[in-house]
């Protein structure tokens, strides 16, 4: 049983989860950094999943699916950022509202278009390429985890150094990260703090649209309602886990897509989808405990010397 549980095929599997949740915590990171929490990440993967097929199955092209799902998460990006940012409105309560939006929509346009309920799966659905490192070929178990997966799963490991390399190494990042932290100071030294918010809530579209492309077109090639299915929280729990830090990040969205994974492989082995389906969740409410935990003791222990 154990054998069959921690193969190769998990960790295959492990890192093709993953995928959709490092790009969206990424996106989502960015916003975090401007001093801005995205609730309405799960609404904008949904989208992404959504007008990737619509625009692969009526362009006939792969690439052409994954451009509108960009182009729709830039456009919510805007939109999040307009009422969050210009407007000063609560940015959880819009977030909730672009999630809530993004199911309904869906759910209508899976129906007004499509002409279907619940699910629309067709041939004319062009799929993302498969990659192929040939090298990898000749040594098996590379060529099992590394090999024939969704572009998307090798361009979030590049995003996640140009991601840091940005945040850390430019003064483009340090904009961004001032834009959160010290406004104040970064008008004072003649750069826009709304800019650098703008800037990471676009970015924050563009990444969950890519994430919602990899999950109708990489990931399976067909769209369901609510495929999203929670992954925009899940992503802001490893964006916390990470400290908002793209390393951390990576590695919290891999022990997600770990225990995802897990839970899927549960189910061969004959353990009732119930309760396998609960696997990730669980993971991430123990994720949160111990950085809550960690929180509060580093707040004691810093209130202790004080008084000390």
């Amino acid at each position: 049983m154990l054998r069959e549980l921690f193969s190769l095929a998990l960790i295959q599997h492990t890192i093709r989860t993953a995928t959709p949740l490092i790009l969206a915590a990424l996106g989502g990171l960015l916003t975090q950094q401007a001093g801005i929490l995205n609730i309405g990440m799960e609404g904008m993967i949904l989208l992404g999943a959504f007008f990737g097929v619509v625009g692969s199955y009526f362009l006939g092209s792969s690439l052409a699916g994954v451009g509108l799902a960009i182009l729709v998460g830039v456009l919510i990006g805007l939109i999040f950022g307009f009422f969050v940012i210009d407007l000063k409105s609560d940015e959880f309560i819009i977030g909730i509202a672009i999630n809530i939006f993004a199911g309904g929509l869906t759910v209508f346009l899976l129906r007004s278009i499509f002409g279907v309920k619940g699910a629309f799966s067709s041939p004319g659905i062009i799929p993302l390429p498969r990659i192929s490192i040939p090298f990898l070929e000749n040594i098996s178990f590379l060529d099992t985890i590394f090999n024939n997966h969704s572009i998307f799963v090798y361009l979030s490991w590049i995003f996640v150094v140009l991601v840091y390399t940005f945040l850390y190494k430019t003064p483009q990042g340090t904009w961004l990260i001032a834009s959160g932290e010290y406004p104040q100071a970064l008008e004072t030294a003649g750069i826009s703090p709304r800019k650098m918010k703008y800037i990471s809530s676009v970015a924050c579209g563009v990444f969950c649209g890519m994430a919602g492309s990899h999950l109708s077109l990489g990931y399976l090639t067909l769209f369901t309602e609510n495929m999203s299915a929670n992954r925009g929280f899940i992503a802001l729990a490893a964006i916390i886990f990470g400290k908002s830090n793209p390393i951390k990040t990576l590695i919290a969205a891999l022990l997600f897509g770990f225990f995802d994974a897990l839970g899927m492989r549960l189910q061969v082995v004959g353990v009732p989808s119930q309760f396998t389906q609960m696997v990730p969740y669980l993971a991430t409410i123990l994720a949160l405990f111990i950085v809550t935990k960690r929180q509060m003791d580093k707040s004691k222990k810093g209130a202790i010397e004080i008084n000390e």
